[in-house]
Formats: structure tokens, sequence, C-alpha cells
């Protein structure tokens, strides 16, 4: 194995990944990085009909930094995960490796982490059953709730649910809207709500159920972590579970807006660096058992604004974690990113030679 040569992995997008040159890459700046801190960086195309040509590639690599979606192009990461997990047993780094992303990168960490200051009234559905038994009365109790499945990506699986003004005779109805762009809200019973969303207990599934928040409108926050250090932030006034305007939910008022990026030393964002620096990451990581050679080198958290506290400021409740492929991201990233992998090929090189 190469020192310090490295496998920048994506899955395969186009018919004429054969013809890309560097500059084509979304993750250009990435490799332009690693070539400047020295490192032989080059792209592993992946798709799981070449899964065995991936790995042999990989097993000549010193690692791997992996960008795919829990969900891309019509397949899971079923495949990918078992290869990762693989090639890692065999000494290749692996970030973000699948069972970093099993503990950090689903929605169950907004339940297992509600106890930390980004935390709200969250709760875990763990099957159909206690889904059935528990969700209507929450719904009746604490008004409009947001359910997610554990692992998705694009808002699948991201329902905002609220009883229904005027309820149809025969049954409890509710009104739900989905989170992919173009949806729209739909009256349905309860009942044949919860149905529908039994499929996302499959394969030890759970669903994740926390509040609406009121404060959506003023936008999200995500948070971008290098390891366990901020590297940068984007806001962006999303348009996710709110109704679509009149003009309908594909016309531009419908659209969100522009993710502007911000380095980490953005002013208005300096009180959430602060937290998750010294206080929420380092208590994520404990209670997770993620030490931070294990973090991934890009995560990222995404935060919508609490209610205001007794002085008027701004509180943050979680309400994602990004793990399995974090892009677009801020301009200071890419060198970040180099650093760290840098760290971690030689402290991995180093462990091996003294082995």
């Amino acid at each position: 194995m190469t020192p310090s040569k490295l496998a920048l992995l994506w899955p395969r997008d186009t018919p004429k990944w054969h013809a890309l040159t560097p500059q084509d890459y979304r993750l250009h700046r990435v490799f332009e990085a690693m070539a400047a801190l020295g490192i032989q960086a080059e792209p592993a195309i992946y798709a799981d009909d070449v899964a065995d040509q991936v790995r042999e590639q990989l097993l000549r690599c010193s690692g791997v930094l992996v960008w795919v979606d829990p969900l891309f192009a019509g397949q899971n990461r079923v495949v990918l995960d078992a290869l990762l997990r693989d090639v890692a047993s065999k000494g290749v780094w692996v970030s973000a490796h699948p069972d970093v992303i099993l503990k950090m990168g689903v929605k169950e960490v907004l339940y297992r982490t509600r106890h930390l200051g980004w935390g709200t009234d969250t709760h875990l559905y763990r099957n159909a059953a206690a889904f059935r038994e528990e969700f209507p009365q929450r719904l009746r109790v604490a008004g409009a709730r947001v359910l997610k499945q554990n692992r998705g990506n694009g808002g699948e699986g991201v329902w905002k649910v609220e009883l229904a003004s005027e309820p149809a005779r025969g049954g409890e109805t509710v009104r739900v809207l989905h989170a992919p762009r173009g949806s729209v809200p739909q009256d349905i019973q309860l009942g044949d709500f919860m149905t529908r969303c039994e499929t996302y207990f499959a394969n030890d599934g759970c669903i994740v159920d926390q509040p609406f928040q009121a404060r959506l409108p003023d936008g999200m926050i995500r948070c971008y972590m290098g390891a366990d250090k901020v590297v940068g932030f984007g806001h962006q006034l999303i348009k996710a579970l709110m109704p679509p305007p009149p003009e309908g939910p594909y016309s531009e008022a419908a659209q969100p807006g522009p993710r502007i990026m911000h380095p980490a030393s953005a002013r208005a964002f300096q009180a959430l660096r602060t937290k998750m620096e010294s206080e929420w990451t380092p208590h994520m990581m404990q209670l997770l058992g993620i030490d931070t050679d294990s973090l991934p080198i890009i995560w990222d958290a995404d935060f919508l604004y609490g209610p205001r506290d007794a002085a008027g400021q701004d509180t943050y409740v979680l309400c994602e974690i990004n793990v399995s492929s974090v892009f677009p991201f801020p301009e200071q990233a890419p060198l970040e990113i180099a650093r760290l992998a840098m760290t971690r090929l030689q402290s991995k090189d180093g462990a091996r030679r003294l082995s």
C-alpha cells in the first residue's frame, strides 16, 4: 500500500464519467487542496455493479473519503458499506466509516442526544405497534409534529403532521406535508397515514418524532464540522414542510433560497460555534462512544431556530446530522479536509510502521 495515496469516492452519476477530467469533478477543490499538501488523491467512481473493481482500487490506497448518500441512483448503501467495512478491516482508513454513520448520521441520534442543549421534545418509535399506541395521543396533546425515518436524504420520509381543523366523519383526520420539493398538503385518515409509515420500520428502521418548529421561516443554519472543529456555516431560507404559495409547489416563490456560506469566524454564529466545539460535540462523542480520530473528516449539523430565551437570545434545535455526503461546503473547508486527511494518514502510516 502506497503511503499518502487517498481515494475520493462518490457515486457514478453520469454515463460519461470515463471522460471526466479533474476540473469536471464536483470535488475538484478538494483534489487541489490534497495536491497542495503532497497527497496523491484519485477518484473512485462507485456503483454496485463495479463494487469488486472499486474494492481492488481502495486496497491499493492508504485511505478513502466517501461522498455517497444513503439513497442514490435507485440504490442504497448496503453493498458499499460492506465493501468499506472490508477494506477498513484490511488497514485502509475510511471516512466516514459505516459504523460511525450508524451512530451519528441517522435520525436516531436526535433521540439519543435529546438531553443535550440542542435537543427538544423528541421521541422514538421502534416498531409499528409503539407508533400506533403512542403517536396519536402525542399529536392531540402537543400539536404539530415532524416525523422522520431513520435513514434517508432529500426529505424522503420526513413529514409534518397536524390535526385537521375539520375532522371528517368516521375517523380522525390529519393534514400531512412531505418534505421533498413539490409536495402539497394532504388530508388523510390518521390510521391510513400511520399504515403508510410502516415501511420505515423495515430493516431495523425506526421513526423519530419531534415538535414542529414555529421559526422554520427564519431559515436553517448548517454548521460544517472538520472532525471536532467548526469550518464554516451555511444559512438558507428553506421551504420544506411549509405549504406552497398560491402560485403552486413548483413556482419560483416555492423554491428555497440560496445557501449563503460563511466562514467559521462569522460573528452572527459565534454563540453556536462555541456550543458546538466546547459542549455539544464533546458530549455527543462521549454519549455515542466516538473518539476524535473516528469522527468524520467532514460532517454537518443542521439547526433550526428554537424559541428565544429569557434574554431574547436565539436558541438552536438540531434537526439532522449529515455524514454520508456533505456537499457543497464553505470555501475554507477543502483545505481543512486535506489537513485532517494528512494527519490521519500520517498517524495510520506511523502506527503501521511500529506494529
